[in-house]
């Protein structure tokens, strides 16, 4: 059984990013999901002066742990002021401390959901060409605009549901190729 992990990258009690991670790994069958919620890893503001003086916080440690356990990763991504949640930002932060590979080259399916026509696309672009760099094998990726009106316990829009579906078959196609090389 693969075990997938659904990060919704905001620290909002009610995040749309959350339940829309949450939701897209739920669409995985016969997998074990942990959805991370970020309220669970605050963490100072990273700073090298702090880890010098500190070290890195138990919580960025079990955080990478999370993610060297997974198979697979899902991260919906909020947009503040056109890039990353300072929340999230801030644990890749510490967790980028750890190791240079911070996403150990799992198989990525990156989406970014917001209120607006736009479904967070800024955010989700920048992902998409760092997130590699850091080592995020990103194999999907998916923006979901004006959530709200396109998001009712699934996806509405049949050419949104449509696009979504190829980019979640291919995520699971990829987790299972790495699954079954494993063995």
């Amino acid at each position: 059984m693969n075990k997938i992990i659904a990060i919704g990258a905001s620290n909002s009690r009610n995040s749309i990013n959350k339940e829309f991670a949450s939701w897209a790994a739920g669409q995985i069958e016969n997998a074990e999901v942990e959805v991370l919620d970020l309220n669970d890893f605050e963490m100072p503001i990273y700073s090298i002066d702090l880890e010098t003086v500190s070290g890195i916080p138990e919580k960025a440690r079990l955080f990478k742990d999370k993610i060297r356990q997974a198979d697979g990763l899902i991260i919906s991504f909020a947009e503040h002021n056109g890039t990353f949640s300072t929340a999230f930002k801030n644990i890749w932060d510490w967790i980028s401390r750890i190791e240079k590979n911070t996403w150990l080259s799992k198989p990525t399916f990156l989406m970014a959901t917001s209120p607006g026509p736009r479904g967070a696309v800024s955010v989700l672009n920048t992902a998409i060409t760092i997130f590699p760099y850091r080592g995020a094998n990103v194999v999907s990726n998916f923006s979901l605009p004006s959530f709200h009106e396109n998001f009712k316990e699934d996806i509405i829009d049949p050419t949104l549901k449509t696009e979504f579906q190829a980019q979640l078959a291919n995520f699971k196609e990829q987790v299972e190729a790495v699954n079954t090389a494993a063995v």
